[in-house]
């Protein structure tokens, strides 16, 4: 797994052993990118964005968003084998300076400052997004009219009354972009 663009394009990520941890798939977040560089709805893109990786596992979406532009990313992961990769692969990217990492349960996040972009890519089939969405809007992570992309498996349909700006496939996943408002 690598970073697709940007000031570390080519750059290697790891990813801890088994199952636990999912990463977003090159293709997908390479697709996904591609959107957000082209999209109407971006506006600025994510140049200068605070952005916020949620089930950041090995903070590979974060990461991407860094390397092509975002100011400063906020990575909220649980799990103590995937927190230690993240961190290892923030230093090798020499993004410490922008990187902040939240040990914590994004379901059960602490007050926080709010991220322009919110990435999210829980685990599949157990209903992760839209109570992170509460949890995280709630907790003060999420701006007026911040972005939001999730990606879920593809057959889990749900609405969070938010404006929907983009829905694609990519094989089992979803992924699906929304203006929080």
């Amino acid at each position: 797994m690598r970073i697709i663009a940007g000031l570390w394009r080519g750059r290697t990520l790891a990813a801890p052993p088994g199952l636990a941890t999912r990463p977003t798939a090159e293709r997908m977040r390479q697709a996904l990118f591609d959107m957000i560089a082209h999209a109407p709805w971006a506006e600025a893109g994510l140049a200068g964005a605070r952005v916020l990786d949620g089930f950041a596992g090995t903070g590979a979406l974060g990461l991407e968003a860094l390397s092509r532009g975002a100011a400063r990313a906020v990575f909220m992961e649980r799990d103590r084998v995937a927190l230690s990769v993240l961190r290892a692969n923030i230093a090798a990217c020499k993004a410490e300076d922008q990187a902040q990492v939240v040990a914590c349960d994004v379901l059960k996040p602490p007050a926080g400052a709010a991220c322009g972009w919110v990435f999210l890519d829980p685990p599949y089939a157990q209903d992760f997004v839209p109570r992170a969405l509460v949890a995280l809007g709630g907790a003060g992570w999420i701006a007026p009219g911040a972005v939001i992309v999730a990606e879920t498996g593809r057959d889990e349909a749900f609405d969070p009354g938010l404006e929907k700006l983009a829905e694609r496939t990519h094989g089992a996943a979803l992924v699906t972009i929304w203006r929080w408002g």
